[in-house]
């Protein structure tokens, strides 16, 4: 956690880490200087370096919530994180090629060091300007890592330096940067009965372990109620007697229609067997029989004709 000051302590603690890593490599005297490219470009090696970018850091933009109570009361001092990024370019004699050995050297350092030292923030915060900055005194320790950005990105960037021409250049992150607000929370409630207790399993109020997955069972703290009480048998009888009303119930249920009922279960009561009404209505619809004459009665009849 550090103030406003933060993102200027960043950017002069990253110009001193350059500078003083630059020998061995480098034998001839280096100006690093903390700002950005400048239109003119300098005659005597430089190396600039420029924050172009501030975004917010992704991963703990909102770690900070919430910071106050619904009464309004401040319980959390916000803070801001954030992720700084640089643009370095070297200048120096292209003949000689002391812009690319420039640019080496700073790879070099910041893949060596990519953790910004406390005591280079220190030295850093020795600046006039930076008088009352306390990064040195932050939890969270800055990390560089190089960035790679393409031609069109490129050509964006230093499309926004008007009339800056283009020089060799890396791009770098810092992660991560936390500024926090200003004001101060209100301090916490105390504890009014801290109350803490250790027992194994299968102590006296311990509670008994369950199947995996499952919260362990607590047991109660009331004294058990001795097995033959008369309202535990009771509650036994009353938690049995559903259990016979349900099978009398299915006993009880009559067979289903068309099928032959099953032994020792009556039909339903008030409603007849289909079988029983095809019957009934076969026999109310059929034709009396005709009388068989028989061989006698025929033989009468011719004669009675003649």
């Amino acid at each position: 956690m550090s103030n406003a000051l933060a993102l200027a302590h960043v950017t002069q603690a990253l110009a001193l880490l350059i500078e003083d890593n630059l020998p061995p490599d480098i034998d001839i005297a280096v100006k690093v200087e903390p700002r950005k490219p400048p239109a003119d470009p300098p005659a005597e090696p430089t190396i600039t370096v420029f924050l172009y970018q501030v975004t917010p850091n992704t991963s703990q933009r909102n770690n900070d919530l919430p910071t106050r109570a619904p009464d309004g009361t401040l319980v959390r001092r916000p803070a801001a994180a954030l992720d700084l990024h640089y643009l370095i370019s070297a200048y120096g004699e292209e003949a000689e090629l002391v812009g690319q050995r420039l640019i080496g050297s700073v790879v070099r350092t910041l893949h060596e060091i990519p953790v910004l030292p406390r005591d280079i923030i220190e030295l850093a915060g020795q600046r006039p300007h930076l008088s009352g900055s306390d990064l040195a005194e932050a939890v969270q320790r800055v990390r560089f890592t190089p960035t790679v950005i393409d031609v069109d990105e490129t050509s964006k960037l230093w499309g926004m330096l008007h009339q800056t021409p283009y020089t060799l250049s890396v791009v770098y992150q810092a992660v991560l940067v936390l500024i926090d607000g200003r004001g101060t929370p209100v301090p916490a409630k105390p504890v009014e009965r801290p109350e803490v207790r250790v027992l194994p399993f299968g102590a006296p109020g311990a509670p008994s372990p369950g199947p995996v997955g499952e919260e362990p069972v607590v047991p109660s703290r009331e004294p058990a109620e001795p097995a033959g009480t008369p309202a535990k048998a009771a509650a036994g009888a009353e938690a049995k007697a559903p259990a016979k009303t349900t099978r009398s119930r299915k006993s009880a249920q009559p067979a289903r229609t068309g099928q032959p009922a099953r032994t020792g279960q009556p039909a339903r009561t008030g409603q007849p067997a289909r079988a029983g009404k095809k019957a009934a209505a076969k026999s109310a619809n059929a034709k009396p029989a005709r009388p068989q004459q028989t061989a006698g009665t025929a033989d009468s009849g011719e004669g009675t004709e003649n």
